[in-house]
């Protein structure tokens, strides 16, 4: 709940397939499939004559007529995300995840590939390819040779 004691988006329902929303007080807010904020963002919209005479209105919009929800139109997939978040797969996905993003800093740092210089697909492909060759020898390197030198006794 909003600091302010109003009601927040969660406490309305939302109804995929009728692509509408649900107030405490079992009005529907509508939107009118206008996209704003740069094509990411519907509005749902409740009616004036729905919220005036509403006994909720003070705790809903108390400072508009109506109210007004705003949904971003991937706002689906990122329900999906966050039923998904804290299960098991989710965790061994998120590891490797790190892992991989890990590799993908080292090539940028240490190996200097912040932008590429060869041009084109063919180009980027190739330069990647040696990239990642260089930072697997690399690896390959450490695993063989022995941690600490190892002294020769001379006869």
């Amino acid at each position: 709940m909003p600091q302010d004691g109003t009601f927040s988006r969660a406490d309305f329902s939302y109804d995929p397939d009728a692509d509408t929303y649900t107030c405490p007080d079992g009005k529907i807010l509508m939107t009118s499939g206008t996209v704003v904020n740069e094509g990411t963002t519907r509005i749902y919209r409740g009616s004036t004559f729905d919220c005036g005479p509403c006994h909720l209105k003070k705790q809903c919009c108390p400072n508009t007529p109506a109210r007004k929800i705003p949904r971003s139109i991937h706002e689906h997939a990122r329900e999906v995300a966050r039923a998904l978040a804290g299960t098991p797969a989710f965790e061994q996905s998120r590891q490797g995840h790190k892992r991989i993003e890990m590799l993908f800093a080292h090539l940028k740092r240490i190996l200097k590939m912040g932008r590429l210089r060869l041009r084109g697909p063919c180009g980027a492909q190739d330069e990647f390819l040696l990239a990642a060759t260089a930072q697997n020898l690399r690896k390959l390197a450490k695993l063989i040779t022995p941690s600490e030198p190892q002294m020769t006794q001379a006869g």
